[in-house]
């Protein structure tokens, strides 16, 4: 795809210095060509200034969709190994007009067609070409320059070439499946495995933006082997310097039947950051839980400044109520930050909220991972990544701006995360009114820039699985052995459970019994209320037609777990605690 906006002959050499420019005068490689130069002798009616300067060497690129993976040196000494006067990039795709393409001349290795997202060359040269502009600055560039590079006496009066095999320009378009990272010791380039190039300008254009994102997570110094991650610490706030720490608004969203609800509502009260810098919305979706968050809400609905519940009467979809969460940060100009969180989340690290406000980034959300099986809340990237879901931070100024529009969630038939992730990061096409000629196609605008972040530099916590929670029990937690295995021991395993082994933690109150702790109270009780639920006690009587053959020696007024569907839980965890 070519540069978002075109550039009339009046500024156009204005517009170039703006996204890199250098000069080499003789020997001497020193620059670099500085924008107020450039401005300067690019005043309105034309641009002779730099034109007659026959030793200067102009680069221009698309600014918003492309990373530099080396430095002006290497781009001289490539450009200079061409022996020609201009070098456009190459892809191996024709756009914008297809009819072109038997124009261009033929190659036996390499990419054919231009792309205009990528020119350098000597100022008098390019200056011949840009004065050929008679278009409308809204008119596609890419047609333009084409349409001269396929003239078989222009292209050779002026000396023009294409970077056939990616030497000094990298389209990702069409060729995604060509670029590989390539780590050294103090940096990563991209390599082009067809050509066995390194290319320094790598250009994320049309559908590969997400690509280009990916390598920008490394290339070429955010992350080696040897030194890490190298931008972490970048722009971060520290918030030793705050007078008092920002207002948080905390979303939170039960929207299926969640195992473990009270734990996390705990884990929300614990959380190291003041209670009267926390506002709190809920938006439960299941009448199942609505027990759950009564309770909560007594027991703290004065602790915070603010608390609204919206419960399933409301009968609000998943994007309506993500959308009306994120709105009462965006309305509020005292709200600073907007966290949302669903109840699928565990967060074990009780500094997480001001972690993710130190990394000061617009949008930014902490990994967490599924015990024990692999998933978690993002899907390809280390930092820069094109999906999240479940938790994530945004600033509220970045709602009141870039993200102002109420809409965010709800999108054709995408669920409500994934229509949240693409309204952030995809272009919005748009035509033009006045376009001159029906061959002057439309541009694309500029995508809104709301990059989104993960962490991993700490531990933060887990998912918790709601798959296949059943909610026909009376404490439905107690059959998570399974699906929750580390959730469901941290409630219900005695805290000194493993000190039986570590340190002899255990009384014998009579030769060969011996007591030890293994359950919660907790587990205890929900025992025996799940037993009471259940009601159908065998009254103590010899015959027993629920074991084989139907008559019990020893009868004992009881349940048997196999009753109440807990045979297989219970006899996992009896297994696991007291097996030899």
């Amino acid at each position: 795809m070519a540069s978002t906006a075109s550039c009339s002959r009046q500024s156009i050499l204005t517009t170039m210095s703006r996204c890199w420019g250098w000069a080499r005068r003789g020997k001497e490689e020193t620059w670099p060509l500085y924008r107020r130069r450039a401005e300067s002798q690019t005043t309105e009616g034309g641009h002779e200034g730099l034109a007659n300067q026959e030793d200067l060497i102009v680069l221009t690129v698309d600014s918003y969709d492309l990373i530099f993976a080396g430095g002006p040196e290497e781009i001289l000494k490539k450009f200079q190994q061409t022996n020609h006067k201009v070098v456009f990039a190459a892809e191996g795709l024709v756009w914008p007009d297809k009819r072109l393409s038997d124009k261009y001349p033929s190659v036996r290795s390499g990419k054919r067609y231009l792309n205009s997202g990528g020119i350098i060359g000597y100022a008098p040269y390019i200056s011949r070409i840009v004065s050929q502009w008679d278009l409308h600055d809204n008119d596609d560039d890419q047609l333009f320059y084409s349409k001269i590079y396929v003239d078989p006496l222009q292209r050779l009066n002026l000396n023009m070439t294409l970077d056939h095999k990616c030497q000094i320009f990298q389209n990702l378009n069409g060729a995604v499946d060509e670029v590989l990272l390539k780590f050294g010791t103090d940096r990563v380039r991209v390599r082009n495995t067809a050509y066995d190039s390194l290319p320094v300008v790598v250009h994320g254009n049309a559908n590969t933006k997400m690509y280009l994102n990916y390598l920008g997570n490394y290339v070429p110094n955010a992350w080696n082997y040897e030194q890490g991650c190298g931008v972490c610490d970048d722009d971060v706030l520290d918030l030793s310097e705050l007078r008092e720490l920002p207002t948080v608004l905390v979303g939170i969203f039960i929207e299926q039947p969640t195992p473990f609800l009270p734990e996390f509502f705990h884990r929300l009260l614990t959380m190291d950051y003041p209670r009267d810098k926390l506002r709190l919305f809920i938006h439960n979706n299941e009448v199942y839980h609505e027990k759950h968050i009564q309770s909560f809400w007594e027991a703290n609905r004065n602790v915070f400044s603010s608390f609204k519940v919206v419960g399933p009467e409301e009968n609000l979809s998943q994007g309506e109520a993500r959308n009306m969460g994120m709105d009462l940060c965006r309305q509020d100009s005292t709200c600073d930050y907007y966290f949302s969180i669903d109840a699928d989340v565990m967060l074990t690290n009780r500094q997480t909220l001001k972690l993710l406000i130190e990394q000061n980034r617009k949008i930014i959300g902490p990994l967490v991972t599924r015990h024990g099986k692999l998933w978690s809340n993002f899907w390809e990237g280390v930092w820069n990544i094109p999906f999240m879901a479940h938790v994530y931070l945004i600033q509220g100024t970045t709602l009141r701006t870039e993200l102002k529009e109420r809409n965010h969630f709800v999108l054709e038939k995408l669920d409500s995360d994934m229509a949240f992730c693409r309204n952030v990061r995809e272009l919005t096409s748009h035509r033009e009114k006045d376009s001159p000629s029906p061959e002057s196609f439309h541009m694309l605008r500029p995508p809104k820039g709301v990059f989104m972040y993960i962490t991993n530099r700490h531990e933060f916590g887990r998912l918790i699985s709601t798959a296949n929670y059943n909610i026909s029990h009376y404490n439905n937690d107690l059959w998570q052995i399974f699906e929750n295995p580390v959730d469901w021991k941290e409630k219900y395993i005695h805290q000194n459970y493993t000190q039986i082994f570590t340190h002899n933690y255990l009384e014998e109150p009579c030769p060969d019994v011996f007591w030890f702790p293994v359950l919660t109270e907790k587990a205890c009780d929900e025992l025996v209320e799940e037993m009471e639920h259940y009601g159908s006690w065998s009254g103590g009587k010899h015959e027993d037609k629920r074991i084989s053959g139907g008559y019990e020696t020893v009868p004992t007024d009881d349940i048997h777990m196999k009753q109440i569907g807990y045979e297989k839980s219970g006899f996992t965890s009896s297994e696991s605690l007291f097996h030899p």
